[in-house]
């Protein structure tokens, strides 16, 4: 299956540089645009599988490059995901008028917009979706929501299930407890960090069985990371 190619529009370079980086390691092809006008020269020369576009951008706003790329034969169906630091209800219903797929208020975790994205392609593009993820003999069905080793069926709670969802999208990389708390929680929530411990034993059990090899590496005084050689 092709990756599908994802134009990120977002002035802010940070953030810009966050989901370029978040984004690739999940496999996609990823462009990036600096102000709206550029970003429709982008899609005029070469459109994209998905969009995410920020709201506020020099030159061309965010709002404007959708009411535009929706009038356009060629692009009236291309997914967009807007993100804004906007979070009053009459702009995310604006957002959506103007003919945005999804919308998501900034902060926000990436596990989050990963969720949006692969939603999004999967309504839209089936094709382009990745619904099952296997790494080792360990598989995750994202469609049906429910996850195996080796054949065997495993149980996870939702907490449980978004950590190893994250952990097998970057397997070998270690993510500190603050970096698993932004990725799970999200930002805006606030959430002990030795809970992250607790929920990487259940997971570290749910998935361990008799005889067979602890996946979830504990990185002292750095974090956890999911080892499948």
């Amino acid at each position: 299956m092709a990756a599908a190619n994802i134009l990120v529009v977002e002035d802010e370079d940070a953030l810009a540089t966050l989901l370029h980086y978040n984004l690739e390691k999940e496999g996609y092809r990823v462009g990036l645009a600096g102000d709206g006008e550029e970003a429709l020269i982008q899609i005029d020369e070469q459109a994209p599988d998905l969009v995410v576009l920020d709201w506020m951008l020099p030159k061309v706003s965010g709002i404007e490059v959708c009411r535009r790329l929706r009038a356009a034969q060629a692009t009236r169906n291309l997914p967009i995901i807007m993100l804004t630091a906007r979070g009053e209800e009459a702009d995310r219903v604006r957002g959506l008028d103007t003919g945005a797929d999804d919308y998501l208020t900034k902060p926000f975790a990436m596990s989050e917009l990963s969720a949006r994205v692969r939603a999004v392609l999967r309504r839209i593009r089936p094709g382009l979706a990745e619904d099952s993820v296997q790494r080792g003999d360990l598989v995750m069905d994202r469609v049906a929501h429910k996850v195996s080793r080796a054949g065997r069926d495993i149980h996870l709670g939702p907490t449980e299930y978004r950590l190893l969802d994250h952990l097998m999208q970057h397997p070998g990389r270690v993510f500190s407890r603050e970096q698993l708390l932004d990725a799970v929680w999200g930002s805006d929530v606030y959430v002990e960090v030795r809970t992250v411990d607790v929920h990487i034993g259940r997971l570290r059990k749910a998935i361990t069985g008799p005889g067979e090899k602890d996946l979830i590496r504990t990185v002292r005084s750095a974090g956890y990371a999911l080892e499948l050689g």
